[in-house]
């Protein structure tokens, strides 16, 4: 392990399965054991969240339900309830709260728990994980997975390795190496622009990362060279947090193929407001700015905001004026290479840090 990677912290990472999904099959017993998708099956529905069953056949959150239908013609739409949702979260961080204070939501159904110096004598973190996982299921009658090691980057890695229903324990011993043999794209912090651009460079896994230079890392990307170089050796310094503060919730996608015309840019505007104003709704916020991220194929960027005085009404007022920033800006013959969308300005009785959702499961 590191040397200056502090060796006695124990984090937990806990990972609800298919949490949305999960809910509606508990709650409808004629669901269990069937492929299930959260959302709107019309033509311009998105997949909120896809159960086990259905991901077998690809289905996956933020998938347009017309495609969703196509690879899983079985597939059964059920409609959101985010009250529910809300509600069974609420019921699981009573749980983390008898274990620790220092515990860091990242959303309904995740969140990161630092119990170092809340252990019984003996205890471990591993069997404060087991216990945790135990009583949600019996509170809840719902799965969780959890994710166990020595920081935040390494537990949740560990989340995501046993799903569903499972745990991982990631010890100081394995952690250097753990991430050698797993590709970029897995790492927490590296999303797909990104691991796109590492692969340019014939970075695949954690090894190729592990083996630049830091002046390397840095000169392409910027300040969070470190953080890649830091995160190949099993280093992670960023502390649990249970007081951050999100000042906004944004939602991007990169494209495979470069959208050449203002339509095709308004159409892939719409699953993006649908994530945005899906996490907004599940935390109760509301913002005043919307803003609009373009990146195009030459990888220039550009941003365009629009403030109202009152608060964004509705998830159509965002995706309208969206629409509105982005008919300012294309089409453009260099093709867009990325879309994204991010609300902000939120109420000071309600403020969060920022949070950046992706289109895809994690």
């Amino acid at each position: 392990m590191p040397a200056d990677q502090p060796a006695h912290r124990k984090i937990i990472h806990i990972d609800m399965d298919a949490f949305y999904a999960s809910v509606e099959q508990r709650d409808h017993p004629e669901l269990r054991g069937k492929p299930v998708a959260v959302g709107g099956a019309a033509l311009r529905g998105v997949v909120a969240a896809a159960s086990y069953e259905a991901r077998v056949f690809g289905v996956r959150s933020a998938m347009p339900s017309v495609t969703a239908a196509r690879l899983c013609p079985d597939l059964i739409f059920v409609r959101h309830r985010f009250d529910v949702y809300r509600a069974v979260s609420a019921q699981i961080r009573d749980i983390f709260a008898d274990y620790t204070p220092l515990v860091e939501p990242l959303s309904l159904d995740e969140a990161y728990l630092d119990v170092t110096d809340h252990l019984w004598p003996g205890q471990t973190a591993t069997q404060v994980a087991r216990e945790i996982r135990a009583r949600i299921h019996e509170t809840t009658r719902l799965t969780a997975s959890a994710g166990v090691s020595y920081n935040k980057f390494l537990a949740k890695l560990a989340s995501d390795q046993n799903k569903p229903d499972g745990l991982c324990v990631i010890t100081p011993e394995r952690g250097p190496d753990f991430v050698l043999a797993l590709p970029v794209g897995k790492f927490h912090g590296i999303g797909p622009a990104t691991a796109g651009k590492m692969q340019a460079m014939g970075i695949q896994t954690g090894a190729d990362l592990r083996a630049q230079p830091l002046e390397f890392l840095r000169a392409r990307f910027g300040k969070s060279g470190q953080y890649y170089w830091n995160i190949s050796r099993g280093i992670d310094h960023r502390q649990v947090r249970p007081d951050r503060v999100r000042k906004s919730v944004g939602a991007e996608n990169t494209y495979f193929t470069d959208l050449m015309t203002l339509a095709e840019a308004n159409d892939a505007l719409v699953p993006l407001a649908d994530k945005v104003w899906r996490h907004l709704d599940a935390r109760e916020l509301c913002g005043r700015t919307v803003t609009l991220k373009v990146k195009f194929a030459d990888f220039h960027q550009i941003t365009r905001a629009r403030t109202l005085p009152r608060p964004v009404a509705s998830q159509a007022e965002m995706l309208a004026i969206a629409g509105e920033l982005a008919a300012m800006v294309l089409p453009d013959a260099r093709g867009v290479r990325l879309l994204g969308i991010t609300l902000s300005g939120f109420d000071h009785e309600n403020p969060v840090e920022h949070v950046q959702l992706r289109l895809f499961d994690e």
